[in-house]
């Protein structure tokens, strides 16, 4: 599955890198510059919210006592310039999971709500056999079957498998392929993704690999 991430950051230029760093991770995001504005999609009930505290009208305390009134499982992590001490005691006695403190580095969060979501999910909804496309796919263990055979998938093609399965039946970039398997630091060509996938297909040929020209590659059901 790709988890669904609410973000709620006041601060335009952070509030738009925040969002671009957590979309190369695959997560499929949502964000908004106010509570006011995110109130009317608690509904929505995504996997993750990030807010931060310091929000105009509506400020993130209010704003998590409202989501945890519509869904008091769902994870949350704030943000907050604040005094953390304080504003960390506040948050944990209402039901945020997580905190970090302003100034911080993008990648940190990343980081962070990867961490949180297998936390949750891994002893909750995640499943950790997945069948799809006639192979059965065991994350934990990292193998891949076909009619009880063993399909040797190297550690990155297996990488490219599982982030193709969580973001099933939605186009995933060469961008987000790239971060997602090499990393931030990776400087060269993205035709190593078009090889990947190529290797993959050549492996799993009944796996529904669709290619979106100008853009990346899809998983279908």
């Amino acid at each position: 599955m790709s988890y669904k991430i609410f973000l709620v950051e006041d601060e335009g230029n952070l509030n738009d890198i925040l969002k671009s760093y957590l979309q190369k991770e695959g997560f499929e995001v949502t964000a908004f510059l106010n509570g006011e504005l995110a109130r009317n999609y608690i509904d929505q009930k995504p996997d993750l919210w990030v807010l931060d505290i310091m929000l105009p009208g509506i400020n993130g305390f209010q704003l998590l006592e409202e989501i945890k009134e519509k869904d008091k499982d769902v994870p949350v992590i704030f943000i907050s310039a604040r005094d953390k001490d304080i504003d960390r005691l506040i948050g944990l006695e209402m039901g945020s999971d997580d905190y970090i403190s302003k100034p911080f580095m993008p990648r940190e969060l990343v980081i962070r709500v990867q961490r949180l979501l297998k936390r949750v999910y891994n002893n909750g909804k995640s499943i950790d056999v997945i069948n799809i496309n006639g192979y059965t796919v065991e994350v934990e263990k990292r193998l891949v079957w076909c009619t009880g055979d063993e399909i040797p998938l190297t550690s990155k093609e297996f990488d490219l498998l599982v982030l193709l399965i969580h973001k099933k039946g939605g186009a995933v970039t060469r961008e987000q392929i790239l971060y997602g398997l090499w990393g931030d630091d990776y400087f060269g060509s993205d035709r190593v993704v078009d090889d990947l996938v190529r290797r993959l297909r050549k492996k799993m040929p009944d796996l529904k690999v669709e290619t979106i020209y100008g853009h990346g590659y899809r998983l279908s059901v």
